[in-house]
């Protein structure tokens, strides 16, 4: 990769791309940083914060990693200099100062704000020097995101060492000459949690330091990750697995001096991690009779607080922030042996979080700040019944642990002096199901709900849980941008999510394939908004209805697979090892995960249709699938960038919830025979519901020819009428065929037919009914809107006729979110409920709708989870003029299994249904109302007679404008074998 051309387009050529940072154009030459095999010096005065001098020492190598030049790193200004990079920041570095008072370094919008810079090119700034490059930061971390910034406009990715995005090499490197300035953040405090950390415990332990589970080695990358990510904050790991982050003093201190903010979790009271520190504590404080104290404040106060206030003096010095409350030992529940009732435990966290800050306030005193309380889980029932948080102290407000806000600030809370802020999963351990593995949340989902939490004034700290760092790539950089520049990306208009991927693809595989992999990754979590892999399971899709649900989606990861493996094909060796980490493995492994259980799903129906040899092929495939996926992670641990990762994934880690393993499968004996068997579409066995076909959606339907033994048999197949389409019409069959089934409309005739067809062998013979409904192609063309077919309706709900806006609130799109391509959202999510007179008061959707039959129909609308457990989840609905019908959702986080909660998060949608009146067949307005904002809807469907009970919703409806051609199955065949 050292010659130019070797690239696929420059990483390091495109304009800045920092959020909140806005650029001056300039018609002055470029700084240059190398040319003519020689780098600029790099000046910081030794004064300056150490986060500063110890983040400017990382730009030289930077540079070097781009030109082969390593430039030198100078504490006092050189004599003589043509060019010179100049670091510091305002307030703390004399050169810096020296240029703002005489006006040669604009610094208006970046003096006196958080974490804001400005990058300039200074003619003559100090004697004896030309030209300048001047990074400077109104405080220490804006001058430290200044200077990666910078390596980022060169070519140096964030992810160069945690992803091994290969760093592009010139022989001239250089930056434009208009001033930059980035504005203070959208959000003051932007981290991580690293959490159920057991696989970065293990690479830690076999890669970086041998003798630690998680050290100062490991954590100097995370911190520096963090700053080339614009983030300032972080809880450490905290299991039993780890070594927790006070046991090697070097680790905050070295937090301090890269200028990170270590907070702790919520059950870790003031940087305490008592998973690993409260028994050898308690060991060390026995009580009178000798008793080792338990960690509960009704019996223990006064040796639980001076445990607290030994952590409090011993990190006081530390640029920290201090968890508040208390919760169990390692994430359990509040343990108050002389509180059992909820006003009790309220009045013993008020007592706690007053001793907390009494100690905070003579052990830390001005410093002691942020504080933080987090009323996650039980803790947000105590707040909600009264616990006192003063009001400096910040509010941290938990999600469900699946991507879905519970509560919000309310109009006090947003008023705040300590303000709030979010702690939000993209990865997850618990209940209903756990998601460690891959990167598989939504980004529009992500963006929809931060957007709503920025929206309530959730603004002073966002705090992400990434599991193990690694495969969380993508969601951190989207979450910590969206940190930074809120307004950044849009939902329904230019820079949408999607464009946040290609741009970030861009800068890591070359701008030319930035669309390509964006549009890779947005299928790829679409369809792990259906099912996250790590939740699949046995019999979750059928494998019967709709053109074999199952098998079309899976047909659907397969042409995903096949365009990465097209993608990476072109990209060049180098960059090889970044693709399989970023692209090619989660999506590979979602596909194995999810084919796996296809197959043994298959295998299970042809055990139950009494099938032989097919039977133990699908038992094959789907063991060969679970063997592939153990292959290629085998290959990203051994493997890829020389073994670099050994032990950072592991779907089947030993300590903490695993993916779906290897599924159950069963094998028939092998007999001598051989026997003829027919399973129509829609039947787990024979033909009873017969096949279906309209000239609306002019369906393709499939029956499989299966064989009952092992020896081949042969078979045929005839059409009862010549307008009967079959894709095969007879042959040997050893295992099984799947036969399709079309019509040729041009010559069947119109109105409603009945037809077969007939499969023999064997000496068997199987009929197969078919009902044929052909309306003509004239009254196809002359349809309008959706086109009730083979009874049902189903509507991708961004596919409306009419949006209606009223009272200041709208329905918007928002593309990439949900099992389609797009949903719709009610906003703004601060919109007053509309709780009647629906027509006049609230925001609509109308959906123009053919019906061919009248009834009372049940009619399901599929809306994506989101919660208020203050407030509620309504939607209403209603046909043409009728009486509207509104339906309540699951607004509150139960934490359980098996609930309706439980089973949103698991499927990704909320399943609410109500009936209409279809007085007469013909067209009809189906409408859509919002009651509470920041509702989100991905389909609808009325069931008009016969519709099967299926995981996803029916294929869309005909429709001339947004479905003219909806074959259900084109495209999307099953595996074939």
């Amino acid at each position: 990769m050292a010659a130019v051309g070797a690239a696929p387009l420059l990483p390091g050529v495109i304009a800045a791309t920092a959020p909140a940072a806005e650029a001056a154009p300039s018609d002055r030459p470029a700084f240059p940083l190398v040319r003519d095999g020689s780098a600029v010096d790099v000046f910081v005065d030794p004064s300056d914060d150490p986060a500063v001098v110890r983040a400017a020492g990382d730009l030289p190598a930077d540079v070097e990693r781009v030109g082969g030049v390593r430039p030198r790193l100078l504490h006092t200004l050189p004599e003589r200099a043509a060019h010179l990079v100049l670091v510091g920041t305002i307030g703390a570095s004399p050169v810096i100062d020296r240029l703002v008072a005489e006006r040669r370094l604009d610094v208006s919008g970046v003096k006196g704000r958080w974490e804001a810079s400005v990058t300039q090119v200074v003619e003559r700034p100090v004697p004896g020097v030309d030209r300048a490059l001047v990074i400077a930061g109104s405080d220490r971390r804006g001058t430290v995101y200044g200077v990666y910034d910078t390596s980022e406009r060169i070519g140096v990715s964030p992810w160069y060492w945690w992803a091994d995005v290969p760093v592009v090499r010139r022989e001239t490197v250089s930056v434009p000459s208009g001033a930059v300035k980035r504005r203070e953040p959208s959000v003051r405090y932007r981290g991580i949690f690293i959490n159920d950390e057991q696989n970065l415990t293990t690479w830690s332990r076999r890669k970086q330091e041998p003798d630690k589970n998680i050290g100062p080695e490991t954590y100097k990358r995370v911190f520096e990750l963090l700053l080339r990510l614009r983030a300032n904050y972080l809880w450490p790991a905290m299991h039993p697995y780890s070594d927790f982050f006070n046991k090697h003093r070097e680790n905050p201190e070295l937090a301090d001096r890269y200028g990170i903010v270590v907070g702790s979790s919520h059950p870790e009271a003031l940087l305490r991690n008592g998973v690993h520190e409260w028994d050898p504590w308690a060991k060390e404080h026995p009580g009178p009779d000798g008793a080792l104290p338990v960690y509960d404040y009704t019996v223990n106060p006064g040796v639980i607080s001076d445990y607290w206030r030994a952590r409090a003096r011993q990190n006081a010095s530390y640029e920290s922030s201090w968890t508040l409350g208390m919760r169990g030992l390692h994430d359990s529940a509040l343990e108050t042996k002389h509180a059992t009732t909820i006003p009790e435990k309220v009045v013993v966290m008020n007592n706690i979080i007053a001793d907390q800050r009494r100690i905070l306030a003579e052990e830390v005193t001005a410093g002691a700040e942020p504080q933080i309380f987090i009323p996650y889980k039980e803790v947000l029932d105590l707040y909600n019944a009264g616990v006192q948080v003063p009001d400096d102290v910040t509010l941290i407000w938990p999600d469900d642990n699946h991507g879905n806000m519970r509560q919000l600030p309310d109009d006090a809370e947003r008023v705040r002096a300590g303000g709030n802020g979010i702690y939000y999963h993209l990865s997850y351990w618990g209940r209903p199901r756990s998601y460690l593995w891959l990167d598989t949340t939504q980004l529009s989902k992500v963006w929809q709900e931060l957007r709503r939490v920025y929206e309530h004034g959730a603004d002073r700290m966002w705090i992400f849980n990434v599991g193990d760092v690694k495969s969380i790539e993508t969601g951190l950089s989207f979450s910590l941008d969206m940190a930074w520049d809120v307004d950044r990306w849009n939902a329904d208009g230019e820079d949408d999510v999607e464009d946040f991927v290609a741009e970030w693809a861009g800068r890591q595989f070359g701008r030319r394939h930035g669309p390509e992999i964006a549009a890779i990754r947005t299928e790829y979590y679409r369809l792990a908004a259906e099912r996250r892999p790590e939740f699949i399971d046995r019999g979750m899709f059928s494998v019967v209805h709709h053109g074999d649900e199952a098998g079309r989606r899976m047909a659907a990861y397969g042409r995903l697979l096949e365009r990465v493996r097209g993608l990476g094909a072109e990209l060049p060796e180098a960059y090889r090892d970044a693709f399989y980490e970023l692209v090619e493995y989660p999506v590979y492994g979602a596909y194995l995960m999810n084919v796996k259980y296809y197959w043994a799903d298959r295998n299970a129906l042809a055990v139950r249709q009494g099938r032989g040899a097919g039977a133990n092929r699908f038992a094959d495939l789907a063991e060969a699938a679970h063997a592939e996926e153990a292959a290629i992670t085998k290959r990203y641990n051994t493997e890829v960038a020389g073994g670099k990762w050994d032990g950072i994934v592991n779907p089947y880690p030993s300590q903490i919830p695993k993916a779906p393993g290897r599924p159950t499968v069963t094998r028939v004996p092998r007999q001598e025979t051989s026997g003829l068997g027919v399973a129509a579409e829609g039947n787990e066995t024979g033909a009873g519901r017969p096949l279906s076909f309209s000239s609306y959606t002019r369906d393709r339907r499939f029956l499989d020819v299966f064989n009952t033994g092992f020896l081949s048999v042969d078979w045929a197949a005839e059409a009862g009428h010549p307008w009967v389409l079959l894709s095969a019409t007879g042959g040997s069959v050893s295992e099984q065929t799947r036969v399709w089934v079309e019509i040729d409309w041009s010559r069947a005739p119109l109105g409603a037919q009945e037809s077969t067809v007939v499969v023999t062998g064997a000496g068997q013979r199987v009929e197969v009914p078919l009902k044929v409904v052909n309306d003509g192609d004239r009254a196809r063309r002359r349809a309008r809107g959706f086109v009730e077919a083979n009874g049902y309706v189903s509507i991708d709900a961004v596919h409306f006729e009419r949006r209606v806006t009223r009272g200041g609130s709208r329905w918007r799109t928002v593309r990439g979110l949900g099992r389609r391509s797009a949903a719709v959202e009610a906003v703004p999510s601060t919109a007053a409920p509309v709780t009647g007179d629906f027509a006049a008061r609230a925001p609509e959707l109308r959906y123009r709708v053919r019906f061919a039959s009248a009834g009372v129909f049940p009619v399901t609308v599929f809306r994506l989870p989101s919660l208020d457990e203050r407030g509620h989840r309504r939607i209403a609905v209603g046909l043409d003029d009728q009486p509207v019908s509104v339906l309540s959702g699951q607004s509150v986080a139960t934490g359980n299994r098996g609930d309706a909660w439980a089973r949103n998060v698991e499927e990704g949608i909320e399943k609410l249904t109500t009936t209409v009146t279809v007085d007469e067949p013909g067209e009809h307005v189906l409408r859509l109302f919002m009651v509470d904002p920041a509702i989100a809807v991905d389909q609808i469907v009325v069931d008009t007679g016969g519709l099967p009970a299926t995981y996803l919703a029916p294929p869309e409806s005909y429709h001339p404008v947004f479905n003219p051609n909806p074959d259900s199955t084109a495209g999307l065949d099953a595996p074939s074998r």
